[in-house]
């Protein structure tokens, strides 16, 4: 009996095979009014694309824009359709791939930051460790009582990761991320 795989809905299996899948930033301008979210979301989710990441703000409050920053992963094929039918929803106003930007550009890639706050439990040289490791990594200490402490940090996503990791053994409680920020490095605008 041949085994193959079979459509399960999702967009990436009508991406050509010999694509590898890649992570990619998208910021999306749109008008600052209630449902436009749904519909970038609706988007998403109506053809089985994923989204890893999503912050969303008012940016532009004269303009009423808000700003969404979606981190996606794809085959460039399914990115690239997912950035024409973003543009074709009609409150967006501008749809930019951060990622293919900043390789156009040559700046080395899209600055990108996120927020965390991580609460860890301890007492005796498990605290004493995560305040340690913590300061390695200029997580602020926002919050602290003799049975735990509430970091915060700010970093690329990897930076964030492996910091939780640390503290997993040390007593990890909880874990709070923003999504991550980005936009391209010189002088342009979105």
């Amino acid at each position: 009996m041949n085994a193959q795989l079979q459509p399960t809905g999702s967009a990436y299996f009508i991406a050509k095979e010999t694509e590898k899948p890649e992570t990619h930033t998208l910021s999306v301008l749109v008008d600052n009014e209630p449902g436009v979210l749904a519909r970038v979301i609706g988007l998403f989710s109506g053809r089985g694309y994923n989204i890893e990441s999503l912050t969303v703000s008012e940016t532009e409050h004269e303009k009423h824009l808000s700003r969404i920053t979606i981190v996606t992963r794809g085959t460039p094929h399914v990115l690239e359709q997912i950035k024409h039918q973003l543009e074709r929803i009609v409150p967006v106003h501008r749809v930019v791939d951060l990622t293919v930007t900043a390789q156009e550009l040559g700046t080395g890639g899209a600055l990108e930051r996120e927020l965390a706050l991580v609460k860890v439990s301890g007492t005796g040289d498990a605290r004493v460790e995560a305040l340690r490791l913590a300061d390695a990594f200029r997580a602020k200490v926002i919050d602290a009582n003799t049975e735990h402490f509430i970091f915060e940090l700010t970093g690329k996503v990897s930076k964030i990761e492996q910091f939780i990791a640390i503290m997993k053994p040390l007593g990890l409680v909880e874990v709070c991320r923003t999504g991550v920020a980005a936009m391209n490095r010189g002088p342009q605008g979105m």
